[in-house]
């Protein structure tokens, strides 16, 4: 066997074809397109559009209302990566931890409304949470820990 012997397996490289060249090409003229519209036009993909049938989206029902005046914007960290952050000490575990603190870690990022500190995973570190708001199971798990998480008291609404 020589070098001037090898060669590429059979259907290894394939010519692209090249559109536009001219009649005798087969795919020249209109290039493949069809003729006219919008379709054969460069530039244009029509997302949704299924040929004036009543798109999939309009179809379905549609249900509830979201305010989005009064929502609120928390940035959302998992107790298992707050144990993750003292573990690797990007964390205090004898400071109190607040927004300030897992945004320094690089925990928490946006939230313009504070932190919301959920129960995903498992802290064993004893650590004093300050934050704008804590799901029942994580409170539950840290003061489990040995720790405790100081919400801000809800504002009765006396009318």
């Amino acid at each position: 066997m020589n070098l001037n012997d090898l060669r590429d397996n059979a259907g290894a490289r394939h010519r692209r074809i090249r559109i536009g060249r001219g009649i005798g090409s087969g795919k020249g003229k209109t290039g493949g397109r069809g003729q006219k519209g919008q379709k054969s036009r460069s530039g244009v993909a029509v997302k949704g559009f299924e040929g004036g049938q009543m798109p999939l989206h309009m179809r379905l029902p549609k249900r509830g209302f979201t305010n989005a005046k009064f929502t609120k914007d928390y940035a959302i960290v998992n107790l298992g990566m707050v144990q993750k952050a003292i573990d690797a000490g990007k964390l205090d575990a004898k400071a109190v931890v607040d927004q300030a603190a897992l945004q320094a870690a690089g925990l928490a990022r946006g939230g313009k409304d504070g932190v919301r500190l959920l129960g995903k995973g498992e802290l064993t570190a004893k650590v004093e949470f300050n934050l704008a708001g804590a799901s029942k199971g994580a409170v539950e798990a840290v003061e489990k820990a040995g720790g405790k998480v100081i919400l801000p008291a809800k504002e009765a609404a006396e009318a």
